[in-house]
């Protein structure tokens, strides 16, 4: 049985396949490698450059290697971009994933895993959210996947198409063992950010917004660490090809921190007091969002590995001190 990763050579992408190796499984990847590398895959893991919407492809794909399962990662996440190019994420994350689920159900995959997000929540109107807070998003990212739920709903009463939605909060860390991490060059993510500003790629940190309703003014989040997440969406696989029903779960930690928190964090795990400067906050940030996660942990028996942000920030800058390292080698250069 093989499954299919779109987004698999991505930051999320690239961790699930190696959970779906580590378990023995057969994991094929779909990437267009917009932010994504194809050395993120690992050898010996079949791989395909495109679009997750082009349906000649994906249905080659599906036929050609038997895929019996979908994991969808692939689309764009930065929220201030969407709000800035609506259109665009409508396209990518929306538009695309509509012609994945056709070919998912005229190739007869039955399972189908969705990677959705917490910003369908929008400004939730208590901590922490569970899966039954209004779904009032106020991005066009939020929205963009919120349709993609709605559509996976519908095409289930349909067809008969099977699905686990997993609605998940802030991502960061690395592999444990080395092997993969966040690559993107514009990534957006605070702890990424906190480790190159450490490391002096960047040459200061970036607060946006300090007069949230927040007890020191920053933004709080709920940071789950990239390989629990990868966890999360192989026991979903699992519940489906149980004979689960579909599901939506939040993952999270049920754990707030904030902006500064983090970067306190990161300057203790570095040794590094690295600068920091304030900016005005960002259109669709809310100011604080933290995973209600008993439906996970009862639905799907998973119980979080990484919950501890010195780990997870140590992950990141070892990861982003050996990317450096590879980057400058790549370029010819010295450290």
């Amino acid at each position: 049985m093989s499954v299919l990763v779109t987004g698999g050579a991505g930051y999320i992408g690239s961790h699930m396949v190696l959970e779906l190796l580590d378990a023995g499984e057969q994991p094929i990847v779909l990437d267009n490698l917009s932010t994504g590398f194809r050395w993120a895959v690992p050898e010996g893991v079949p791989f395909f450059e495109g679009e997750c919407g082009d349906q000649a492809l994906v249905s080659q794909i599906i036929r050609d290697h038997g895929v019996t399962g979908i994991i969808h990662f692939a689309g764009k996440i930065i929220v201030s971009d969407s709000v800035s190019q609506p259109l665009d994420y409508y396209d990518h994350n929306t538009s695309q994933t509509r012609n994945l689920i056709d070919c998912a159900i005229k190739g007869g995959v039955k399972n189908f895993i969705f990677s959705s997000t917490a910003a369908v929540y929008g400004e939730p109107k208590a901590n922490p959210v569970t899966e039954n807070e209004p779904l009032t998003p106020v991005s066009p990212y939020g929205r963009s996947k919120l349709m993609c739920e709605w559509m996976l709903e519908d095409a289930s009463r349909a067809h008969g198409l099977r699905f686990v939605i997993l609605r998940y909060f802030n991502v960061a860390g690395a592999d444990p063992q080395g092997r993969a991490g966040e690559s993107c060059t514009i990534a957006t993510h605070l702890v990424k950010l906190a480790a190159q500003a450490a490391l002096g790629i960047k040459p200061a940190l970036q607060i946006f917004g300090t007069d949230y309703p927040t007890p020191d003014g920053t933004c709080l989040r709920d940071y789950i660490q990239v390989t629990d997440l990868a966890r999360a969406h192989m026991a979903g696989l699992t519940h489906l090809r149980q004979g689960g029903d579909n599901l939506i779960c939040n993952c999270g930690y049920e754990r707030a921190y904030s902006v500064r928190e983090v970067i306190e964090t990161m300057k203790k795990v570095s040794g590094i007091d690295f600068p920091v400067k304030t900016s005005e906050r960002r259109p669709g940030d809310p100011a604080a969002i933290v995973a209600g996660n008993a439906r996970v942990r009862e639905k799907l028996s998973w119980t979080p590995l990484f919950d501890d942000l010195a780990k997870i920030t140590q992950q990141a800058l070892d990861w982003e001190r050996r990317l450096h390292n590879r980057r400058n080698q790549d370029s010819g250069t010295k450290e």
